[in-house]
C-alpha cells in the first residue's frame, strides 16, 4: 500500500491520457514527506490503477457528462496534517493535468483518501519492496 484506484467514463479517456495521469499521481505520491522529511509512502508498495466504468449513469442521463473517481487507500498511522498535504498534492496535480479535459466538457471528479484501520485480512506476496531497499 498504498494504492490509488481511478474509476472513470470511458469518454473521458480521449481528453485525459490515463497512463501519463497514472505515473504523474504516482510521481507525486512518492514526492511526499512527512514532518522528519521521511518519504509517506514506499516506492515498493505505490500504486496506481485506472479502469473505464463498463457500465454507469452520469448526471441527467444525457450522454454528455463524465467522471473521474479517485480512492487512495493506505494503511494507518500517518497524522492528519501529512494526509492532508497529500490529498493537497494530488488534488493540484490532478487540476492541472485534466485542464484540457474541462475546457472540452463537463466531468466531475472527485477523489478520497481511506486508511485501513481496521482490515480484517491484509495478506501479501511478492518480491516488489525488496527491490527498492538499499
Amino acid at each position: 500500500m498504498p494504492h490509488l484506484v481511478i474509476l472513470y467514463t470511458p469518454d473521458v479517456e480521449a481528453d485525459a491520457d490515463m497512463p501519463a495521469l497514472c505515473r504523474a499521481l504516482a510521481d507525486t505520491m512518492l514526492e511526499q514527506r512527512d514532518d522528519q522529511d521521511r518519504p509517506v509512502f514506499p516506492v515498493g508498495g505505490t500504486r496506481v490503477l485506472a479502469y473505464p466504468a463498463a457500465h454507469f449513469a452520469v448526471a441527467d442521463g444525457s450522454g454528455e457528462h463524465g467522471f473521474v473517481y479517485l480512492n487512495l487507500r493506505m494503511a494507518a498511522g500517518r497524522a492528519e496534517a501529512v494526509k492532508k498535504r497529500v490529498g493537497d498534492a494530488l488534488l493540484a496535480r490532478l487540476k492541472r493535468h485534466v485542464e484540457p479535459l474541462l475546457a472540452k466538457r463537463h466531468v466531475g471528479i472527485t477523489l478520497q483518501i481511506d486508511e485501513a484501520p481496521g482490515q480484517v485480512y491484509d495478506g501479501k506476496c511478492g518480491n516488489l519492496h525488496s527491490l527498492f531497499q538499499s
